[in-house]
């Protein structure tokens, strides 16, 4: 033992609100917990401080059952026994989008302020894995430290950690940066988050435990400062914990036992570390490990969640909030509750537990709802805001052309203009109930001949599809619902160069033409295999696989999107095939191909498979997982039964589009099986990228040494791309959040599209059989082949994931002309991420991040009459811009930074 050593012991329970049971009986357990720990508070004044777990959603929880409550609540949090925050929820970092994250961080802090004594650390206990620009938005929150137990130390399941070599830094302190160069103090909680818990008041069993656990704490201390969790996960309080203190105290009086908090270790701890820290680089990942307990496989474990997950993000950060925001700037208030009761509920399926699928099927049946009613909150502020802007646009221009027009206007609200097939259900005629419905007259209403024109009077190419008559209402705000018939139809044309952030408005007017008139058009079919449009070359093989050139390269990826099969006889968190089993492929198959769209502005084909696939694990996996057999090191195969899996894939190409956009649709029935889909590169290079949170992050297609794990499937976002000076291949996704680059000469790229497996796993047996995803799944993907500059096909990835917002209008005047966008802007390598208005300050935010290295400006054309200043990801006032002129302002945005721009009327 040396001399001037202080143990920072830190009482805690780590809450997982879901996880092995059902939410409300961890809910129940978590009134008990907070029961106890205020009556605690309440009875032993030398029970200084409680840490609750860093996320602020246990309090609402606990206020749910216990509203009489509060005010003791308060009284503790403003004392500094209970510390709380900065985040909503502890979220899975990478497969939870990087507005997702801020607004976590955003709500985490503004309910923190609310109660008082806010933790002032990142604090990441139990993410499967960290992303490499958190101390970027630590230090832009005010935050200089982060907490976290993975990423560079193995750790296996039951919260074991596992002794090795491969520990990347000597220390548990060190000092771990982004790739912009922002660096926070790192702290590994390198015995894990429970090497506190139980302390002994005994005198005789605190030996034996306080010489162990000082002995952990110094091989990795890098200084005099040692923390020690008291508590784990769901870990009731230590209520002797006073009592246990002071017999440490009394058998090593040479050591300070301090019962502490966050704040208090921190500010201590920063103040006596060496200089010789060591610096961690970007995300952490588990990646110089063995690589069977990086629990990154929990990114394909029940994938229809990450679908909603992605679908519930979209349309908040890039949909609602976009909308919200315009219709703002034209005097509309703007919903902040309403859209934060929206996000709250999407958040409230972050957890790493919920998110990451890696649950029992309970807790999955209740992320899917909360998913739903996040979604309907944000389609009825869609709706809203579409109607509010929509009526400010000039459409008068279409009256004179057609007194029977039928404009509309079809929304951008991506950063970046945008091109593509649209498609909306139009009103022909309406007639109101309290008026009289004459469904007969409504029915052989002539629609006649239309044309699709802009406001500058250009025809489009278009189809048009009769829907009949369908019943609907209105809901006005000052008078009872009005219910009508309406005689529909729904238009179908390409939509060309759209502004971003912005809008262009279109009409049908009467014709003389035919209805089809665009069927003479030039067609986008090559053969009865074969389509091409200005940029690319389409062929489908007759093994169903994709051959594409791209026209600008002469470069030609063969063989995509090959499907594989192979056996999963893992887990909800990692997979493990069977040992010495083949991957089952279509490379070899004989596919059905059939043209089924043949339209000037898009051109498709259907593919079919008929797999026969196993139909599950052979019984030994039922008895190795009874007998909590390691995942790792089971023997189970693959049973000689089989069962079909015909797989339909809709292959598309636009006009105008860069990239082949493909949706595939299964009905699994089959059990303990991975299915993905292979895109052989052919590209000569040792790394790859990725789409992760606020960066395209650059990977190895090698791991690392230590790595025994025959799958090294990594997490993505939006894209996974490789290329090389010449050339690349980028596929992105819509919520399929896995792949791999294969270890073959190929560079493949393997996305996951299904995973099915039987039980939780972790520390002990969960069977999880609504885990096995059986049942219809749809699975969208795209394919962009370029150049060595990818800065576009990452654009490109982005915007795939937004859809388009359209909104029929009347035949009317108003303030806005018939195109325009609400917001411009220039950046040569930066991505836009978001806009919205702050509820403290009703400024207008707007973020941006370098995709690249090298420095670049950003320059914006704000909202007139509206002064711009550079801020933050919790939207405070930093500087002034660099550079304006008259409504452009420029701001320098170095590599890897995240800019946040607000505008202040």
């Amino acid at each position: 033992m040396t001399n001037n050593k202080t143990i920072h012991i830190i009482p805690h329970t780590h809450w997982d609100r879901e996880w092995y049971l059902p939410y409300e009986k961890h809910h129940m357990k978590l009134v008990d917990l907070m029961d106890s720990l205020l009556e605690t508070l309440k009875s032993e004044p030398e029970y200084k401080s409680f840490h609750l777990d860093g996320h602020t959603i246990i309090l609402d929880d606990y206020l749910q059952v216990r509203p009489d409550k509060r005010a003791e609540l308060q009284k503790h949090i403003n004392e500094g026994r209970i510390h709380i925050g900065p985040w909503y929820i502890l979220q899975d970092e990478f497969l939870t989008s990087s507005e997702s994250n801020i607004r976590n961080l955003q709500y985490g802090m503004k309910d923190s302020k609310k109660w008082g004594n806010m933790l002032k650390s990142g604090y990441f206990p139990d993410s499967f894995g960290n992303m490499g620009q958190a101390p970027q938005i630590l230090m832009q929150a005010g935050i200089n430290n982060a907490l976290f137990a993975r990423g560079v130390k193995p750790t296996g399941f039951n919260n074991e950690v596992i002794e090795s070599d491969s520990f990347e830094s000597p220390y548990s302190e060190m000092y771990w940066r982004s790739p912009d160069g922002s660096k926070v103090y790192g702290i590994l909680f390198a015995n894990w988050y429970c090497n506190g818990n139980e302390i002994p008041v005994n005198e005789k069993e605190a030996v034996s435990y306080w010489d162990s656990q000082i002995e952990a704490m110094e091989k990795y201390a890098a200084g005099p400062h040692m923390l020690m969790m008291n508590g784990c996960d769901h870990q009731p309080i230590q209520t002797n914990l006073s009592e246990a203190i002071k017999t440490a105290q009394n058998l090593y009086p040479d050591i300070t036992f301090k019962h502490s908090n966050f704040n208090d270790y921190v500010q201590n701890l920063t103040q006596t570390l060496p200089e010789d820290l060591k610096i961690v680089d970007g995300e952490l990942r588990s990646q110089k490990t063995d690589g069977w307990g990086t629990l990154v496989n929990t990114a394909s474990s029940r994938l229809y969640l990450k679908q909603m997950n992605r679908t519930g993000e979209t349309i908040l950060a890039k949909v609602a909030e976009p909308l919200e925001t315009f219709a703002y700037m034209l005097g509309k208030p703007y919903n902040h509750q309403k859209l934060e009761y929206a996000w709250k509920k999407l958040m409230q399926n972050h957890a790493h537990d919920s998110i990451c699928g890696c649950g029992v099927d309970e807790i999955h049946r209740g992320v899917v709802t909360r998913f739903a009613d996040s979604k309907h909150v944000a389609e009825s502020l869609v709706e809203e805001s579409l109607t509010s802007i929509t009526n400010h646009i000039d459409t008068t221009v279409f009256g004179d052309m057609d007194k029977a027009a039928l404009p509309f206007v079809v929304y951008n609200t991506s950063g970046y203009g945008k091109s593509g097939t649209v498609s909306i259900i139009l009103d022909v005629k309406r007639a109101y109930f309290a008026d009289g419905v004459n469904k007969e007259a409504l029915k052989s209403f002539d629609l006649g001949q239309k044309e699709l024109v802009d406001a500058s009077g250009n025809r489009f190419d278009f189809t048009m599809e009769d829907l009949g008559i369908s019943f609907s209402y209105d809901l006005p705000e000052d008078k009872f619902r009005q219910t009508y018939m309406a005689r529909r139809i729904k238009v179908t044309f390409e939509a060309n160069d759209v502004p971003a952030l912005g809008y262009r408005t279109y009409a049908l007017i009467s014709s003389e033409n035919e209805l089809d008139a665009d069927k003479h058009s030039q067609s986008l079919v090559v053969s009865d295999n074969e389509m091409a449009n200005e940029y690319l070359h389409v062929k489908m093989n007759g093994n169903g696989s994709l051959t594409i050139t791209d026209k600008q390269t002469g470069k030609t990826f063969e063989q995509l999107g090959v499907y594989e099969d192979t056996g999963d006889i893992g887990n909800e968190y990692m997979y493990k095939q069977p040992d010495n089993e083949e991957p089952l492929t279509t490379k070899d198959a004989l596919a059905s191909i059939k043209l089924i769209e043949d339209k000037p502005y898009r051109a498709a084909f259907d593919i079919t498979h008929d797999m026969t696939i196993p139909k599950s694990a052979d019984e030994l996996l039922e008895q190795e997982q009874r007998e909590v057999v390691p995942f790792n090191i089971r023997k189970a195969q693959r049973t000689k039964e089989t069962v079909s899996l015909t797989i339909s894939t809709r292959v598309s190409l636009e006009r105008n589009g860069k990239g082949v956009h493909v949706t595939a649709k299964f009905n699994n029935q089959a059990k303990d099986h991975r299915l993905r889909t292979l895109f052989p590169t052919g590209i000569e290079t040792d790394h790859h990228h990725a789409d992760s949170i606020f960066e395209v992050v650059k990977r190895p297609n090698e791991p690392a040494e230590e790595w025994s794990n025959p799958d090294n499937s990594q997490h993505q976002q939006d894209f996974v791309s490789v290329s090389n000076e010449e050339e690349s291949l980028t596929i992105a996704n819509y919520g399929l959040n896995e792949y791999e680059i294969l270890r073959d000469d190929q560079n493949t790229i393997a996305v996951t599209l299904l995973r099915s497996v039987g039980e939780m796993g972790d520390w002990g047996h969960f069977p999880t059989p609504e885990a096995q995803c059986l049942g219809e799944s749809i699975v969208s993907y795209a394919i962009y082949p370029s150049n060595g500059q990818t800065t576009d096909s990452y654009r490109k990835a982005y915007q795939y994931q937004i859809p388009w917002s359209t909104c029929q209008s009347a035949i009317q005047e108003g303030s806005l002309k018939e195109e325009g966008s609400f917001i411009d802007w220039q950046g040569d390598h930066l991505a836009f991420s978001s806009i919205k208005v702050s509820e403290a300050t009703g400024d207008i935010m707007l973020r941006w991040f370098n995709l690249q290295s090298a420095n670049d400006i950003l320059q914006v054309n704000g909202p007139s009459e509206w002064s711009a200043y550079e801020s933050n990801v919790i939207e405070e006032y930093v500087n002034k811009p660099v550079g304006q002129e008259q409504d452009k302002i420029s701001i320098p945005a170095s590599g890897h930074k995240i800019v946040t721009v607000g505008f202040k009327r």
